[in-house]
């Protein structure tokens, strides 16, 4: 494994991540108003050949001079199997890494391809006097040689922040009978897409980061979008790719916690910082209301409670100490 120097927050708040065409000025400027989590400014699949040098420097004055107030800043690059990637990244980190959180590396198939990001990236920011480590990789895993190396690319630089799955791609890597992507493929009467999701998740929480859902391509279909987002959300995962800002909303909604389960989840913890303490009786389990806490509820609370906070929800209740 690679090193990081810098300590960074690489638990950014990812509900909603925005793939904006990095050859579109024009979409590159209404993407700074949308209330997306995050945005990544896209050279790969959203970009024609011919357009993407040119879009390398439209990326670089939109991330210097725009205001991406609140949101995660990120650029997809051309995966290493083309003659694109490092003119990308160079490009790209040397012109705007001050103002750049994260570069996503499509199609990726090996832990040495992230360990190659990383020691590019370490490279430019000790040339540019950039702080070494603050820029952060989400590795796509778009087919079946990443899901079966997963674990090792989640491994394999403290750079990583998400695996991403990215479900068009590798429908098509490994010859799955559809084409609407994200959807299940005809005569299959299961979840198609439950073992590769799980896999992507296990790696993810495994080494403590984390897992972001792909693309929904039938933009008009909110309904399905908001399915396969739910399925998603109901296994863990973090959040999902937008592609259209009208989904911005359904997956900031849907990979939050009801308010109802972030309150109960702000009570747990008081709950038991309370009657764990000398006042509370130094307690290892407890009841709420109806309900029995111990380090195990703790636990659970702090994944809801972490994840209402960093949507910026705000709890309705309050915990009272019983009386004596």
């Amino acid at each position: 494994m690679t090193s990081s120097l810098s300590p960074v927050n690489r638990l950014r708040p990812r509900r909603s991540c925005l793939a904006v065409p990095g050859s579109n000025p024009r979409f590159l400027e209404k993407a700074q108003g949308l209330a997306a989590d995050q945005v990544f400014l896209d050279l790969e699949d959203a970009c024609a050949p011919l357009a993407k040098p040119e879009a390398r420097h439209t990326i670089v004055k939109f991330l210097n001079e725009g205001d991406w107030t609140g949101k995660t800043r990120v650029v997809r690059v051309n995966d290493w199997t083309t003659h694109w990637t490092y003119r990308d990244v160079v490009t790209v980190v040397e012109g705007a890494g001050q103002n750049l959180d994260c570069i996503m590396l499509p199609k990726v198939q090996d832990a040495q391809q992230i360990v190659a990001l990383d020691l590019l990236l370490t490279q430019i920011e000790k040339t540019m006097g950039f702080e070494v480590g603050k820029i952060g990789i989400e590795a796509q895993i778009e087919n079946a040689q990443g899901l079966i190396n997963v674990n090792a690319i989640a491994q394999a630089s403290q750079r990583v922040e998400t695996i991403i799955f990215g479900p068009a791609d590798f429908m098509a890597s490994i010859n799955m009978k559809s084409l609407v992507v994200g959807e299940q493929p005809p005569g299959y009467p299961a979840d198609a897409y439950h073992h590769i999701l799980m896999s992507i998740l296990m790696a993810a929480r495994a080494n403590n980061l984390q897992a972001i859902d792909g693309p929904y391509l039938q933009i008009r279909n909110q309904e399905g979008y908001q399915a396969v987002a739910r399925r998603a959300a109901a296994l863990g995962f973090d959040g999902k790719w937008v592609l259209h800002p009208d989904q911005v909303a359904a997956a900031n909604e849907i990979f939050s916690p009801s308010q109802e389960d972030y309150d109960h989840a702000e009570l747990i913890l008081d709950a038991y910082d309370y009657y764990t303490s000398e006042a509370g009786g130094k307690k290892g389990s407890a009841m709420l209301g109806d309900e029995m806490i111990d380090e195990a509820s703790r636990k659970m609370a702090l994944v809801i409670s972490g994840k209402g906070r960093a949507a910026g929800m705000r709890r309705t209740s309050t915990f009272e100490i019983p009386e004596a």
